[in-house]
């Protein structure tokens, strides 16, 4: 007979926390958790990434979804940045040489607002008061008296030709096209058609002096047109000197107080020079200012581009990165990270049918915020952003900012832009993902070994110490006190420590996937006020949990009752050769459940070995296939020592239409084939589930709380009778945390849970049979399991010879039969 062996105890079957070690009567009078649990490595190598200085020195910081690490990093950097000092400001100015390309200049904390606002001034000064200077009776008379003297010159140059003209026969007179010389014959000016009646002589003598006149009308007019240009010189210096003696001041007071920075003085000297050269911009100030709106509106759609009011807005500053308010380093959060929102963009407008750009329109990026800084960023988003992978990696190798378009970036035709100068980068990048990402990034693109050597590796579970109660204890308190949630009596904080366990299946671990425990603490504490209580108690908890999966589990019910009415054959009672009980676990989003599914094994005299017909039909994952065959290695060498293994034999999962994946059926495949090969029949109230190797040895599975709680929600529905249980890997132990209902029925002797190690200590709990124990050339005892199969082979392999040499006897005498004919 078969060794009795016993369930798992109660405790094997789920770890409690006791309410009574939290020593507070609520989480309300509970500090605030200063630290961060179970994440000491991952903060580790953040600290060593903030503190090296070196290039390339970024962060990826890795983990599951909902291990907190954006809120974590978060947090942990603007902490660091408090005690960092603050950036620079960062403004774009005019270039007065080339204004496609401004000027970058930075200047200390706080001073870059204040150069902005002092600029704005100057602009209002140059405005209001310069355009005054062109009023005075001074600036009038000397004017003039430019005008006149020019005037009287040129005066005296046109009646010097006068004279010359008169002397050879002609009179200078004023046309349409110029001035003219007409000849006098007779004390008269006569017409052209009088010059035709003229006789040869007297037209040659004409026109001899005409060329002689016109060549003297030649000099003196580019004489006077040299003097009307020396004119407007001498306007446009006197025009300078009543402009420059109304700015220098001002200028000259901006050098002196931004005396410390050179960029500033060589913007300023440039700004002077500039608008030295561009007076005539005040007088057409000084002109649409003594005009009304409707004046200047008509000239400027009559005239077009040109004609509006200057505004001077050449001379002001752009701002893109202001300090002033900023405490510490900048912390900065990109959650679009597009082209533009990294490096900025250039905004255009639309200007008389085109779009039009200046400096004043650079705008910047979350790279130019974090400048002296930290910019941190999800990578999904990152990388599903067309062009922003490359930018971000471009910025960070050439370690400076450089703002172009996304035109520009594919090489497409595009209007007028700006260039503007490049910004130094110094911002260190944290990048936020999951482990895929992380290592398909480090395998594929060099690049990104070379600029991100941080790993931050965000752990999703802790070990369960005793100080991990409290330490969850203070976070739902801190998360309660956030998000204004009723807080947590012992008991519910002791729910939530457990739960935390079931996240991760092991006893000795907790779950550091915070974002599920904040979800659990949210919902609970919304059933806690619904219920009218004070406090979270535990049943608040449990109500949360079990409304969480009635929310979910609607496919999980139809399949047990599929079952229930007979639909999907499983059977619960009784005992079957050749058949078994297995356990798979389905995903469905967030909600997994186990399910039973109906393993058949039939064995009968060939030579095809086991065969499973999922793998034969493409049903089958490579897991899966690998643990079917791996059943072909355990029969040999359990029973194929001295014998040949020659048999066939065929495994199914029954009732099952969608792939099969996963080898923690391979133990119930054993299980049905040595029931087969023995004819001893299996008790169908006892599923399950386990890996197994070439040794027979029960390897770990995943979902074995899903499994359980699977089989015995059936059970449950259709009864228990006392009998019923579940047979699980005894590795697999350490990750019961079964829900308290299945607990109860442990105690009540209705339900069981059995952990093996090997095949034959499963075998024996399913036929009620001894395994029995190779005792070398004597084989296995007789009346055992591995007795019966291994004579069952021999029987299979013997009635295959013996049909193969039938055959060959049959085969000879007909061929003797037939020579004997001839």
């Amino acid at each position: 007979m078969a060794k009795h062996l016993k369930s798992l105890p109660i405790s094997d079957l789920r770890r409690f926390c006791d309410p009574k070690s939290l020593k507070f009567k609520s989480t309300a009078e509970l500090p605030a958790l200063e630290h961060i649990i179970g994440q000491d490595r991952a903060l580790n190598a953040i600290t060593f990434g903030l503190e090296i200085k070196s290039h390339g020195y970024n962060l990826y910081a890795l983990g599951p979804v909902g291990t907190g690490k954006a809120t974590i990093v978060r947090k942990f950097l603007e902490k660091d940045a408090k005690n960092q000092p603050v950036p620079d400001d960062w403004l774009y100015v005019n270039n007065f040489d080339d204004t496609d390309k401004p000027h970058a200049i930075n200047l200390p904390v706080g001073k870059g607002r204040q150069f902005k606002d002092d600029l704005d001034r100057l602009v209002e000064e140059l405005q209001s008061e310069v355009p005054k200077a062109f009023e005075g009776k001074e600036y009038e008379r000397a004017q003039q008296s430019i005008e006149e003297e020019f005037q009287k010159r040129s005066k005296e140059l046109f009646q010097k030709l006068d004279k010359k003209a008169a002397r050879r026969g002609f009179r200078l007179m004023q046309t349409p096209q110029g001035i003219a010389a007409f000849p006098i014959v007779d004390n008269k000016v006569i017409t052209p058609d009088q010059q035709e009646q003229l006789d040869d002589k007297k037209l040659e003598e004409i026109e001899k002096n005409r060329e002689i006149l016109v060549s003297g009308m030649r000099d003196t007019l580019k004489r006077i047109e040299e003097l009307q240009k020396e004119g407007k010189e001498r306007v446009h210096e006197l025009d300078q000197r009543v402009v420059g003696f109304s700015i220098n001041h001002l200028i000259n007071d901006l050098k002196d107080k931004y005396a410390s920075y050179k960029c500033v003085l060589n913007y300023l000297s440039e700004a002077q020079k500039h608008l030295l050269k561009n007076v005539a911009a005040f007088k057409q100030l000084k002109q649409m200012q003594q005009m009304s709106q409707q004046q200047k509106t008509s000239m400027s759609l009559l005239m077009g581009p040109g004609t509006e009011e200057p505004t001077f807005d050449e001379y002001r500053a752009n701002l893109i990165v202001d300090n002033s308010k900023t405490e510490g380093a900048p912390v900065v959060f990109e959650k679009n990270p597009t082209g533009p929102n990294l490096i900025g963009r250039i905004e255009r407008q639309g200007y008389f049918g085109t779009l039009v750009t200046n400096f004043r329109m650079i705008k910047a990026g979350s790279l130019h915020r974090a400048i002296g800084g930290y910019l941190i960023i999800e990578v999904l988003d990152l990388l599903t952003k067309p062009f922003a992978w490359h930018i971000i990696k471009r910025a960070l190798k050439n370690r400076e900012i450089v703002i172009e378009s996304m035109e520009e970036a594919i090489g497409a035709l595009i209007t007028r832009t700006l260039e503007p100068a490049p910004i130094p980068l110094d911002t260190k990048v944290i990048l936020i993902g999951d482990p895929y990402l992380y290592h398909l990034l480090f395998n594929l693109d060099q690049e990104f070994k070379d600029l991100f050597k941080v790993k931050a590796d965000f752990a999703s579970q802790v070990d369960w110490d005793n100080e991990i109660p409290n330490h969850y204890a203070q976070f739902i308190g801190t998360i309660c006190n956030e998000e204004k949630l009723m807080h947590f009596a012992p008991s519910g904080v002791a729910k939530v420590v457990e739960y935390g366990s079931r996240l991760v299946e092991n006893q000795k671990k907790i779950a550091t996937k915070f974002g599920d425990i904040v979800d659990i603490v949210r919902q609970s504490s919304y059933w806690a006020k619904k219920n009218g209580n004070k406090y979270v108690q535990d049943s608040d908890v449990k109500k949360a949990l079990d409304e969480k999966i009635y929310r979910s589990n609607r496919i999980e019910k139809r399949l047990q009752e599929m079952i229930e009415e007979g639909t999907i054959f499983i059977d619960t009672e009784g005992k079957v050769v050749g058949q078994i009980n297995g356990l798979s676990v389905l995903q469905m989003g967030d909600y997994s459940f186990g399910k039973p599914s109906r393993i058949t094994a039939r064995t009968f005299v060939g030579s095809g070995g086991v065969v499973s017909i999922d793998r034969e039909v493409d049903l089958g994952g490579p897991i899966h296939n690998k643990g079917a065959m791996i059943i072909t290695g355990y029969l040999g060498g359990k029973y194929a020592t001295h014998n040949p293994l020659i048999f066939s034999a065929s495994l199914t999962f029954e009732q099952l239409y969608d792939d099969v994946e996963g080898d923690s059926a391979s133990s119930a495949e054993i299980y049905a084939l040595l029931s087969s090969l023995s004819n001893l029949p299996l008790k169908q109230d006892i599923a399950v589930t386990g890996s197994v190797n070439q040794r027979g040895e029960i390897q770990p599975i995943g979902g074995a709380n899903e499994k359980i709680e699977g089989f015995f929600e059936l059970c449950k529905v259709r009864g228990f009778t006392g009998k019923q249980g579940v047979m699980i890997p005894a590795s697999n132990v350490k990750h019961l945390m079964l829900k308290e209902e299945v607990i109860d029925a442990v105690k009540a002797d209705q339900f069981h849970i059995y952990a093996v190690s090997t095949i034959d200590e499963g075998i024996e709990i399913l036929t009620g049979v001894s395994a029995g124990t190779c005792t070398g050339q004597k084989g296995y005892p007789k009346n055992t399991v591995n007795y019966a199969v291994q004579n069952r082979i021999i029987e299979l392999a013997k009635t295959a010879s013996e049909f193969s040499s039938s055959k060959r006897t049959t085969c000879a005498s007909r061929k003797k039969h037939k020579k004997s004919k001839k």
